[in-house]
């Protein structure tokens, strides 16, 4: 194995910006009664996560 020490980066604003959103309209859904997003709760706040996380961990995302 390499010796290479894991140094996460921050993401590029735009994929920050729709993770953000993504994660917002996720939670939103969970505690409101607009039925797009109560149908797609899980799955905006999982693709916001999934965003946020890819964006940190590698580079020039």
């Amino acid at each position: 194995m390499a010796n290479k020490s894991f140094t996460p980066s921050a993401p590029n604003q735009i994929v920050w910006i729709i993770g953000l959103i993504a994660g917002i309209l996720g939670i939103l859904g969970n505690y409101t009664d607009i039925d797009v997003l109560a149908q797609y709760n899980y799955e905006m706040l999982l693709i916001g996560f999934i965003l946020l996380a890819a964006g940190t961990t590698f580079r020039n995302v």
